[in-house]
């Protein structure tokens, strides 16, 4: 017995790489292996940072008689569900057919031709000893219905397909999505539904946008703000905020947002810090700003590689517990700051003596503003250089390109909009090393770990996501050559990606092939492929001018319209990029010299407007003349100036702040 695990460049794949289960990666010479040997696959699909995973880890796969039973019966696969996502897609949808439900671990049962016939999620050892006997008797005595119900399962999720919709959602659609947001939402507590929770970072953008482009009259655009609000503020105070270091967790396990289910992603992380961005420059809100600084500057001290890129997430646990790392008892908090400043912060913090989470331990929490802020600040400091001494959570330092698109667009418009250049610095690393390292003859791959860029080929998230962060980046910078990139990807999303309806398979039509191609246009934990890909097309449509890129981010918004008024919750993606295109998008073209302090005032007003969706390029007139947005245009009379336009189409030059506030507003 080897295990194969050794070389993998996934530190997912590496957590297993010491198991007495002898794995394979995903791949040709596992399936080979299970048609030689005939017997099934059983593939187990996690990633690095879920608890649940380390869990039957600690249970099942370390555990030597159960790897007796497991290599004797059955080719053992691991699969990270971030570095082959739509792997772990095809096995899901199976999952949630079969079960109702699905999550991580997730353990399926298939043919050697990778067809399931069983699949579940977690399975405690004592349940999973007597699976595996069952499945092995099956394989052996009833293979025949095994079979068909493997075929049954294979043809039923190929003839699936997305629902017929009647086009893009209109201004009604989007009313009707916020009328049902708000019979979901939890006014006590803020969010939608009940627990567990999970950040509606998505929702967020599309409530925002919805409001901005109402200007705020009527009462689904008060009701979309409030909603917002309400929920950015009880996430912010409550346990899944870092409230020493910044940066959320995955999820609440509570309707209170106070204990968190404690891994922490980037992608999370980057989608929020882009919402809070965006709640404070619609309405200035100081706790919006805060949160939003903070979570960057979290991502930039704890997530960035040396590199330049962003590590795909902090594990749940340290030392064998969850969350272990980041509870506190009032104890502990007079040791490390005295007995007066002790008091004082498990009030301030919320920690109390029976304690929020387990062992009488408690989650810190900001319920209020501290009267005494600089008295706030110290001991803010204090337990966070403390704690920073406690054993740490492992760190996936692997970096997927479309979070790390993700994490660019967030940077670069928080350092625009914060007046903080250190955050496009990091944005521009991060693009430089998806553009020099993931990058390869025009294709994107999905990760690299130590600047070495793995095999998995790009998704469709991950050319979508990287367009829309180099978008960003050059609404940020005005450098050309990231939208000449951005557009290349999207070329490649056109032309391999399609389905030949208006919509896209989520991987491209010469990746490898899996049983069923996976294509699944609602939102999750990011935004989904489909209308991250129409987002990302509209706003290079309307940099580029772009006939095609435009009339296809359209037509990829037509499942949102189904889901307008049947689960907003998970369109809201695709439910935003549709405000932005019923508000034009607005265009904004800057030119002057980028030295110039009128130039840097007018770029600041551009990118601090509220249109939903409006692009930003900015330029010297001369350099740029190639992209489309600014071809044509020229400073006023030597003065820098300002062009708003809706399909290239464009009104008088303005050369002030508040001639362009008007404008756009």
């Amino acid at each position: 017995m080897s295990n194969r695990l050794a070389d993998a460049t996934s530190p997912y794949l590496l957590q297993h790489a010491d198991n007495p289960v002898d794995w394979y990666p995903w791949g040709e010479e596992a399936l080979a292996e299970a048609r030689i040997r005939d017997v099934p696959l059983l593939i187990s699909v996690g990633y690095a940072a879920c608890h649940w995973c380390h869990v039957m880890a600690h249970e099942s796969f370390e555990d030597e008689d159960m790897a007796r039973r497991m290599n004797r019966d059955f080719v053992n696969v691991k699969v990270d569900r971030e570095e082959r996502p739509d792997i772990d897609a095809v096995y899901m949808t199976a999952t949630q057919a079969l079960t109702g439900h699905g999550g991580w671990p997730m353990t399926v049962f298939a043919r050697p031709d990778g067809t399931p016939f069983y699949c579940g999620t977690y399975y405690p050892r004592p349940q999973f000893q007597r699976l595996l006997a069952g499945v092995t008797e099956a394989w052996r005595e009833q293979r025949e219905d095994l079979d068909e119900q493997s075929d049954r399962i294979a043809e039923a999720l190929r003839g699936a397909g997305l629902p017929e919709t009647s086009g893009v959602p209109d201004a009604d659609a989007l009313d009707a999505a916020v009328d049902v947001l708000h019979g979901e939402f939890d006014p006590a507590n803020g969010g939608f539904g009940t627990a567990p929770k999970f950040p509606p970072s998505m929702v967020l953008e599309f409530l925002l946008r919805h409001h901005s482009r109402h200007r705020g009259a009527g009462a689904t655009a008060e009701r979309a703000l409030d909603m917002t609000r309400r929920t950015a503020e009880a996430m912010a105070r409550g346990g899944i905020y870092d409230q020493l270091a910044g940066g959320f967790a995955r999820y609440s396990v509570d309707a209170h947002w106070r204990v968190p289910h404690f891994e922490k992603m980037l992608y999370d992380n980057a989608l929020l810090a882009r919402s809070y961005a965006h709640l404070w420059r619609q309405t200035g809100d100081p706790l919006a700003a805060r949160v939003a600084t903070e979570t960057v500057e979290w991502m930039l001290v704890d997530l960035r590689t040396e590199q330049g890129g962003f590590a795909s997430s902090l594990d749940a646990d340290s030392e064998g517990e969850e969350g272990r790392f980041y509870v506190w008892t009032p104890a502990e908090l007079r040791t490390v700051l005295g007995d007066d400043d002790g008091r004082w912060a498990t009030d301030v913090f919320g920690v109390t003596a029976t304690g929020t989470f387990e062992h009488g331990t408690s989650v810190l929490q900001r319920p209020r503003e501290p009267e005494d802020e600089d008295r706030y600040q110290r001991v803010r400091r204090l337990l966070r250089e403390h704690r920073e001494r406690r054993v740490w959570p492992a760190r996936d330092d692997k970096v997927v390109a479309s979070w790390n698109g993700l994490a660019i667009a967030a940077l670069a418009e928080a350092g625009v909009l914060f007046s903080r250049p250190d955050f496009v610095h990091a944005a521009r690393d991060a693009a430089e090393l998806l553009a020099t390292v993931h990058l390869s003859e025009g294709r994107l791959l999905r990760t690299s770990r130590d600047g070495t860029v793995g095999t998995s080929a790009g998704v469709l998230e991950d050319y979508a996501n990287t367009a829309e962060g180099l978008l960003a980046l050059h609404a940020a910078t005005g450098e050309a050559r990231w939208v000449d990139i951005a557009e290349a990807l999207l070329t490649v999303v056109l032309r391999r990606f399609g389905d030949g309806a208006g919509g896209f398979f989520d991987t491209a039509d010469d990746a490898e092939r899996l049983y069923t191609r996976p294509q699944d246009p609602t939102d999750n934990a990011t935004p989904s492929g489909q209308f991250a890909a129409a987002g990302a097309l509209l706003s290079c449509a309307g940099l580029t001018g772009s006939t095609e890129m435009r009339e296809a981010a359209a037509a990829a918004l037509s499942p949102a319209t189904l889901l307008a008024n049947r689960a907003p919750r998970f369109s809201g993606w695709g439910l935003a990029v549709a405000e932005a295109l019923l508000a034009g998008p607005v265009q904004i073209a800057v030119v002057g010299d980028p030295r110039d302090p009128a130039t840097a005032r007018l770029h600041q007003e551009a990118m601090g407007t509220t249109s939903p969706g409006a692009v930003v390029s900015v330029g010297d007139g001369r350099d740029d003349v190639g992209l489309g947005l600014l071809r044509g245009r020229t400073m006023v009379d030597g003065q820098p100036a300002a062009y708003v336009c809706e399909d290239f189409a464009c009104r008088l030059p303005v050369t002030t702040v508040a001639e362009l506030r008007a404008a756009v507003r």
